[in-house]
């Protein structure tokens, strides 16, 4: 299927905060397939880049461009953040909230809901209030949340970063299906064991800059430059 949303051109594009550069410039382009894993030292921009991107943290310089005007691009992304936002209502009310929005009735809209918590493990969970899921819970629900509208393009700020490894199992083959079925994702972690299972290809950040950037296989086997070797060595690079 043709795409409606890719590709992303971006140029020179930038985020500030007051007189400080938190990303840019950046210049990058991305197409409509694969798995992009965003990785680098703590405070290297990974979230401000996801963000700057996905459009919800404004533009200081340059431009991003997507193949369809930023309204229809809007609508066929969504974002999970590494702490989930969750709403005071049950997991069913939660997974029905964005399908109600576009004018879903409320019979089609919970029946989508209940498959799509079956899909992520939470079909027994449909009643309990969500304040009141786990942590892993929480954020599949947030995933589940987030896909139910099928978006083109998933951004994921570091969603496995506080659970544990059962937790992050079952998310990476939401996240694995996901991306099989043709969902383009764009994603940060810390994990270097994720990078690894995941991605298709790598952005390697350092002082709020793409660094390197190439296919996942090219990258782990061998990074171009000394910085992005030891980060990978665990070596504290800034």
């Amino acid at each position: 299927m043709v795409s409606k949303l890719f590709p992303l051109v971006v140029e020179g594009a930038s985020v500030r905060r007051g007189r400080k550069v938190l990303v840019g410039p950046v210049d990058l382009i991305q197409e409509g397939q694969g798995v992009t894993i965003v990785i680098g030292p703590n405070g290297a921009g990974k979230t401000s880049l996801l963000r700057m991107l996905h459009g919800i943290a404004r533009l200081g310089s340059g431009s991003i461009n997507w193949a369809c005007d930023d309204i229809e691009a809007r609508r066929r992304q969504a974002f999970v953040f590494q702490s989930p936002i969750i709403m005071r209502r049950s997991v069913l009310g939660n997974l029905a909230y964005p399908l109600r929005l576009t004018g879903m009735s409320r019979t089609d809209a919970n029946a989508r809901a209940t498959a799509a918590a079956h899909e992520v493990g939470l079909g027994d969970m449909l009643a309990r209030p969500a304040p009141f899921l786990s942590g892993g819970e929480r954020q599949k629900l947030a995933l589940a949340r987030a896909l139910i509208t099928k978006p083109e393009l998933l951004f994921l700020d570091e969603p496995c970063a506080s659970l544990d490894g059962r937790a992050t199992r079952e998310i990476e083959a939401i996240l694995i299906r996901t991306s099989a079925a043709g969902t383009r994702l764009i994603m940060s972690t810390h994990d270097m064991g994720q990078a690894r299972r995941l991605a298709t290809e790598v952005l390697f950040l350092l002082n709020g800059k793409i660094h390197e950037h190439g296919s996942a296989e090219q990258f782990f086997a061998g990074p171009e430059t000394a910085q992005a070797n030891a980060f990978l060595k665990g070596d504290i690079v800034e």
